[in-house]
């Protein structure tokens, strides 16, 4: 794990590195300067000159500067690693999501990998920039001080033998008990997340049906148990506090006691005194910094196995080593396919899928809800492969073609139609970046979104808000269409993409289709019987098989199916009339 996340240091390593350097020379300078100070005290409890004075004193002020510059630049240096290692964490997360197959994406929820991104690397953050700095100057301070003490103070050395495992004990117990608790949290972090994003993206559908109640409720359980969890975690972590400063002015009372009586005694110096509080203080603020560091990398350490969990997770979906860069045709075959979303699934979703679809034919596909529909096209532009049998694409196997090849080959409407924020124009050229205003326009004409568009007053400037909020469910699928078409796809894949327009403009649609585009290969998804009628070959589906395949008349003739949807939507319609 942390090999893997140490790969996203990259340019940074420079500054990881003399990060601690600056560090071991801050802490020496800080602990030379009570041995200076106990000299200095020596010297004038002695009867010193003033020149004695004025060199300890100019070697006090050195050291105070060196330490200020070394600590200085070991901070802006540690800023700069660890933002740049959070930086470069969240390009590598975000990217290797990029490249997941829908199988991959499957396994994590959004709200999960949102938390991933946020969250989770803000505590790694944290704990990377407490290693390099914090992590190295805490346990050099404890040493040098420590080895200091022994030198200046003798025997007095031997009360922090004392308390140091009483705090170690503590550091332990600690650790032990809210590791558990830190690794639940991120999880319910991600519930949290869960909560606001379908709150959120769902908030028509609230609102349609009264449920703002409901959701404040949900949201506030989930607020809830984070917070009930953090608070347990936090009263054991309040423990830390107590405990160090007992140990802190335990040892200064015994260390001022007993060096207060060699002062006496005349067995040891003033200097001596003023040196070992001061070392005293040293060596429990590096205690009480390693036990801030101890809960910080105990909380990020389930943080870090989140991220090292997308991190190491394989595309399922990935380039073959030869690949073919040329879609010489839009024929479609499905030889055999049988596909299930999990290798541990007992039931297919799709079984012995055989059919084929010749280049530049319209196939309409009609079926229920969950019927496989949309899994079927999905493997067309290999969003995810088979489990046994072939997809090809113009003769050739889908997991044969570099996957920019066949994607720029294949376009898709999917039935969730998504628009970005900015304007029309640039919502467009998602499907081509190069596309003329011409070509927007064109495209336009053939998706029956230019009507709409122009009415805009910006026209194709008109800026799209979040999701498409905008615009109306019908302008969308419009304009996604559009969007598709610019790709000048050898495959046009329709996934009801239709159902928000009204049956005119859905039949000028197809038409433009047939006029326009009679190379492209076109397969339309629909719940309409209206909108496949005319199309070269229809595909019945039905529990994840091919229950018939022909043409409008040939199956309202032969297939029960078919002639079922027809004449119930047919007499919806009469009734309606």
């Amino acid at each position: 794990m942390l090999k893997k996340l140490a790969r996203s240091i990259r340019e940074y390593k420079k500054q990881t590195l003399l990060t601690p350097l600056l560090m071991i020379g801050e802490v020496s300078c800080e602990c030379i300067i009570p041995l200076i100070t106990k000299w200095l005290l020596d010297s004038i409890q002695n009867g010193c000159r003033m020149a004695d004075i004025w060199r300890y004193g100019l070697m006090l002020v050195g050291m105070a500067v060196l330490s200020l510059t070394f600590g200085s630049v070991a901070g802006k240096l540690c800023a700069t690693a660890s933002t740049g290692f959070a930086k470069n964490l969240r390009h590598d997360l975000f990217y290797r999501i990029q490249g997941f197959s829908f199988a991959n994406i499957d396994r994590f929820s959004t709200s999960s990998l949102v938390t991933r991104l946020t969250t989770d690397i803000n505590n790694v953050q944290m704990s990377f920039m407490m290693i390099i700095r914090t992590a190295i100057r805490a346990p050099m301070m404890l040493v040098f001080a420590a080895v200091m003490s022994i030198a200046v103070g003798g025997q007095l050395a031997w009360i922090f033998a004392g308390f140091i495992p009483l705090l170690g004990f503590a550091l332990f117990f600690i650790a032990r008990k809210v590791m558990p608790i830190f690794r639940a949290v991120f999880k319910k972090y991600d519930n949290v997340n869960t909560s606001v994003q379908e709150n959120i993206k769902g908030i028509r559908v609230v609102k349609t049906f009264v449920r703002e109640e409901f959701e404040k409720k949900k949201f506030n359980a989930s607020s809830e148990e984070l917070r009930h969890d953090f608070l347990v975690a936090e009263r054991i972590i309040a423990f830390n506090q107590p405990l160090v400063q007992l140990a802190m002015y335990g040892s200064m009372l015994l260390i001022s006691y007993f060096a207060a009586e060699m002062v006496i005694g005349q067995s040891t110096g003033l200097g001596t005194l003023s040196s070992m509080i001061t070392y005293s203080m040293q060596i429990l603020m590096s205690l009480m910094m390693l036990s801030m560091i101890f809960v910080m990398i105990t909380m990020s350490v389930a943080s870090a196995k989140r991220i090292a969990e997308v991190l190491e997770e394989t595309p399922e979906i990935t380039e073959p080593e030869n690949p073919v860069t040329t879609v010489a045709n839009g024929g479609v075959d499905f030889e055999h396919v049988n596909f299930k979303y999990a290798k541990t699934s007992e039931k297919n979703a799709l079984s012995d899928i055989d059919l084929h679809i010749p280049s530049g034919a319209t196939v309409g596909v009609i079926g229920g809800t969950g019927v496989g529909k949309t899994t079927m096209i999905q493997l067309i532009s290999r969003l995810y492969d088979v489990t046994e049998g072939r997809v090809l694409v113009g003769g050739v196997d889908v997991r044969d073609y570099s996957l920019v090849t066949l994607r720029d080959a294949v376009s898709v409407v999917l039935q969730k139609n998504t628009l970005f924020s900015g304007t029309i124009k640039e919502n467009l050229r998602w499907g081509d970046p190069d596309a003329t205003d011409d070509e927007i326009v064109r495209v336009c004409r053939l998706a029956q979104a230019d009507e709409f568009v122009e009415a805009f007053p910006d026209r194709y400037d008109t800026h799209i808000d979040q999701g498409g909020a905008n615009v109306s469910g019908g302008q969308k699928q419009r304009l996604c269409i559009a969007r598709a078409l610019l790709k000048r796809p050898k495959i046009l894949i329709l996934d009801d993409s239709t159902s928000a327009v009204d049956t005119g403009t859905d039949a000028r649609i197809r038409k433009a289709f047939r006029e326009e585009l009679p190379g492209t290969t076109k397969i339309i998804i629909a719940q309409r019987i209206a909108s496949v009628s005319d199309a070269d070959m229809i595909v019945v589906m039905e529990n994840g098989k091919i229950d018939a395949v022909g043409t409008h008349d040939t199956l309202l003739e032969t297939n029960a199916i078919y002639r079922e949807v027809y004449e119930s939507q047919n007499k919806g319609g009469a009734d309606n009339g």
